[in-house]
């Protein structure tokens, strides 16, 4: 945080503003959603690991982080800038963005489980599900961006007859753009 001209706040000024916010040693899942996820990819890539081999959990934790995704992308994200008056910026704030959390949420998810039929047929599932649940093209086509990326990665490792059904899901993903587009 910084305070510009920060002499001219009252003497209990600075404590105000420190009061605003929680500072600590470690993230916590309330004030920081990237933290909370990295938190479940954490458990989807230990259930992913040849050591414990649990594809059920893994898919379970793509399932949670496709419904926090779905609720990020069906949101308009909130004002960068705060005014006050009109045309004076009071306040800047760095949110995160969605293709930030995109890849938080399903980067290293995609990267390990690029062998695994059934995870990677559900990251492209929780895929097609986010981009159904936004109208913005921007974030649809990032999506599909994604879908393209775990197909590829998947097709160094599988077999053509496991590589269909992820096909067709990457062409239900694709198709969401092209309707979109019309």
């Amino acid at each position: 945080m910084m305070v510009s001209k920060g002499s001219r706040l009252p003497d209990d000024g600075a404590d105000q503003l420190f009061a605003a916010f929680d500072f600590g040693p470690t993230r916590t899942l309330q004030q920081d959603v990237e933290f909370g996820i990295l938190q479940i990819v954490d458990i989807a890539l230990k259930a992913i690991s040849p050591a414990v081999n649990d594809p059920s959990t893994a898919i379970s934790c793509v399932d949670q982080l496709s419904r926090i995704l779905i609720r990020f992308a069906s949101r308009q994200p909130p004002e960068e800038f705060l005014f006050d008056p009109p045309g004076i910026v009071r306040i800047a704030v760095g949110w995160v963005g969605f293709e930030r959390i995109l890849e938080a949420a399903f980067e290293q998810i995609r990267m390990y489980s690029k062998a695994d039929v059934a995870v990677s047929l559900r990251l492209m599932r929780a895929l097609r599900d986010i981009a159904t649940s936004t109208a913005d093209p921007e974030l649809r086509r990032i999506l599909v961006e994604r879908g393209l990326r775990t197909i590829a990665g998947c097709a160094e490792k599988l077999g053509e007859d496991e590589m269909r059904e992820l096909r067709a899901r990457q062409a239900l993903l694709k198709g969401l753009i092209t309707s979109s587009q019309t």
